[in-house]
């Protein structure tokens, strides 16, 4: 869908249709996947970067550690 989306057939959803995905939940995948195409084309025309925790966690494989809990802003 994302590199050739002219060339998708009903076959293609066969894996999700296979897992039990419905009309309803296959066009919520294809928007999922047309909202992050969009976006990442943005960034990239933008050329944001990521900030270097999340470039290091895309690079190394390592999860990204979550804040300790409390008010958003904190410190």
């Amino acid at each position: 869908m994302s590199a050739t989306p002219t060339r998708m057939a009903p076959e293609d959803w066969g894996p999700l249709r296979g897992l039990g995905f419905s009309d309803q939940d296959c066009l919520e995948v294809g928007h999922i996947v047309g909202i992050f195409n969009y976006l990442t084309r943005m960034a990239d025309g933008f050329g944001l970067q990521l900030d270097p925790e999340v470039g290091h966690a895309s690079e190394s494989g390592e999860a990204l550690s979550r804040p300790p809990d409390g008010p958003v802003g904190d410190a």
